[in-house]
């Protein structure tokens, strides 16, 4: 249990940067908005910077994914695997 739990929690830490970085590119994006002329680098930048937070949010997601898996028992992987189809449960 005391596993599983770190493993969550890192997913949980993970996501809500995820969501602080949106608030932020949203924030830039915004700014680009502001100036008398679209900057085109400026906006690159920012995309990226969304596309980089995006890649962090799913590797810590497979990993999290990997090792839940490796914790869990035959029947708890049918359990989990209901809870996920019925929507119960996302991830």
């Amino acid at each position: 249990m005391a596993d599983l739990a770190v493993v969550l929690d890192t997913v949980k830490t993970e996501r809500a940067q995820a969501e602080v970085d949106q608030r932020r590119t949203t924030a830039a994006y915004a700014d680009l908005f502001a100036g008398e002329s679209f900057d085109e680098a400026a906006a690159s930048k920012v995309s990226g910077e969304r596309v980089h937070s995006a890649g962090r949010l799913q590797t810590a997601v497979q990993a999290a994914l990997a090792k839940i898996h490796a914790l869990l028992t035959g029947e708890q992987r049918k359990r989990l695997t209901y809870l996920l189809r019925t929507g119960a449960l996302r991830l």
